[in-house]
């Protein structure tokens, strides 16, 4: 009779022989999703977690100074500080410190894990098809107490069933977005003029919803001069500059669960391979440039102001990244992030 080969030996195996591969990348390899590859540890290094992650969020504050994981496809969002200011309305969540800035977005987070990779602690966060929400890794400042007696107060004793493994996308950057065409000309006005009336930002959303397109779609019948597109150079330009002038910028990355946000300077910025990198002490972002397939220049109305954004998208218009000049509620736009992105666009 043939021995059946477990996933916990199939995993043990690919780590040996591939050391350097990330889980992420191994999950797709192998063809299960990543949540599937850290329950194989359950018992061994990995201790599954209640699904009670509001109230255990709540207390990631007494772990101190901890490092805020948050990627998609093409881009990792790595940013150090305290969680504070944690508070929830419905699935809805919200971190405000200073250093550490999420949106939380609940009914996504499905399944979670205390981690240790070799002397790496973590909590790790899925949702039910297994691709990572969030990740809150322990620092050398962290309190290493309090994060084994908060580990034990949400200790599961039941292991996640089996999870759906997660589709990965085959060619991922490569496919062609479909282009709004069939908006009728009426929609296509009142949609404009519905942006043209934004009062917040945040607004913009209904907006999507109430005409039925995704993000990158709606930059096609945007308000003339409201969302012009330019290329992978402009996004990183963007960057470049915002280091030499030592201007404060918002680096926003989503999963489906949740929104991560810098805001602050960028200074160190390294393209590696594939990967344009910022790589300071407090803050870390990896961009996977390949996987963008189209960067635009936002501009939104809001009561306090043209708000102008940077948002780059895969090739299924997903957004991957967004920029913004530093600014806070009722403040109006810094009028030198206004210039750089005006430069930068060849905006007169």
């Amino acid at each position: 009779m043939e021995k059946t080969i477990s996933l916990k030996e199939i995993w043990a195996e690919f780590r040996q022989k591939n050391p350097k591969v990330r889980i992420r990348e191994a999950a797709r390899i192998l063809g299960v999703s990543e949540a599937e590859l850290v329950a194989t540890g359950v018992g061994d290094h990995v201790i599954a977690l209640k699904n009670t992650f509001k109230d255990l969020l709540k207390e990631v504050s007494s772990l101190g100074r901890v490092m805020a994981l948050t990627r998609n496809e093409f881009c990792v969002h790595e940013r150090k500080g305290r969680y504070e200011q944690v508070s929830f309305n419905n699935h809805v969540g919200l971190a405000l410190g200073p250093d550490i800035d999420l949106r939380l977005f609940m009914s996504h987070w499905k399944i979670g894990f205390a981690v240790q990779e070799n002397d790496r602690k973590s909590l790790q966060f899925f949702n039910g098809e297994g691709t990572a929400m969030h990740k809150i890794y322990l620092t050398p400042d962290s309190d290493l107490t309090a994060y084994n007696q908060l580990v034990e107060r949400y200790r599961s004793s039941v292991v996640p069933d089996p999870l759906v493994s997660t589709a990965w996308p085959q060619g991922a950057g490569n496919e062609p977005v479909d282009l709004p065409a069939s908006i009728d000309s009426t929609t296509v006005r009142d949609f404009q003029q519905g942006w043209l009336e934004l009062k917040d930002t945040h607004d913009f959303f209904g907006l999507l919803r109430k005409y039925g397109l995704n993000r990158e779609k709606a930059m096609h019948i945007a308000p003339e001069g409201h969302a012009i597109q330019a290329g992978t150079e402009q996004l990183t330009e963007i960057f470049e500059k915002a280091s030499e002038r030592q201007l404060p910028i918002m680096v926003f990355t989503n999963s489906a669960g949740c929104v991560q946000i810098h805001t602050g300077l960028v200074q160190r910025l390294v393209t590696a391979g594939l990967w344009f990198n910022v790589l300071d002490p407090d803050f870390n972002l990896h961009l996977r440039l390949e996987g963008v397939a189209s960067v635009w220049l936002v501009r939104k109305p809001t009561t306090d102001g043209i708000v102008t954004g940077i948002e780059a998208f895969n090739s299924s218009g997903e957004l991957i990244v967004q920029l913004f000049g530093k600014r806070k509620p009722g403040i109006p736009e810094d009028p030198a992030w206004r210039s750089l992105t005006g430069e930068v666009f060849e905006i007169r």
